[in-house]
């Protein structure tokens, strides 16, 4: 009988720890995607960790155990924010494509009706509760970049032609800047005209600064 120390599988040793790796992913994924809903949902000052965890259907411990604190859970809810809009983005564009439409016209309306999903709900709660918390909006401005660089590496794969253009650099932070300034104002106003009218002005700048073809 052989009375030796057995080595453990490197093999499944690896398995165990990626499986591990998962699970931690998973866990930290649904405590991201609760804080999303619950800051679309309530706010930002109303989103406790107590609901996030709920929502997650996770215990407090475990949601300390990911994140300490409400700011860390934020600041990572917002880069996940930030992804799931560009992953969203993404999506939609591809469902679109061949569909004949002009490309950066069709690029305005998804972005526009992203707005109206979870995602830009708690994007622009975020946002607005900025102006009024330092340490969020301090959170918020080091995020951008990252965020922007991403919206223009998303534009120049879908676009590289405009992308190529200097003075069309400037689109994704131009229409941000437009689509959030007007997703505030349709929040007060509910006006679907004026929101109809902003579009078409938006599309007829880009047609003017980058034609179809």
């Amino acid at each position: 009988m052989y009375h030796g120390v057995i080595e453990p599988d490197p093999m499944a040793v690896t398995a165990t720890r990626r499986t591990q790796a998962e699970r931690r992913a998973s866990t930290q994924t649904r405590l991201l995607d609760a804080t999303v809903e619950c800051v679309a949902e309530l706010g930002y000052q109303r989103t406790t960790t107590t609901e996030v965890a709920r929502r997650a259907g996770l215990s407090r411990g475990a949601q300390l155990h990911h994140f300490g604190t409400k700011a860390e859970l934020v600041v990572r809810a917002l880069d996940h924010v930030y992804e799931r809009y560009n992953a969203e983005f993404r999506a939609a564009m591809a469902e679109l494509a061949g569909s004949g439409a002009n490309p950066l016209e069709t690029a305005i309306d998804v972005l526009w009706r992203l707005y109206s999903t979870p995602t830009g709900a708690a994007w622009m709660a975020l946002s607005l509760a900025a102006t009024s918390d330092p340490e969020l909006r301090t959170r918020m401005a080091e995020l951008d970049p990252r965020f922007m660089a991403m919206a223009s590496a998303t534009f120049a794969e879908l676009f590289p032609a405009a992308a190529a253009d200097p003075e069309f650099s400037i689109a994704p932070l131009f229409t941000f800047t437009v689509l959030d300034g007007l997703a505030l104002r349709y929040a007060v106003v509910q006006d679907d005209q004026q929101v109809s009218a902003v579009l078409d002005a938006l599309k007829a700048v880009s047609r003017l600064l980058a034609p179809a073809g």
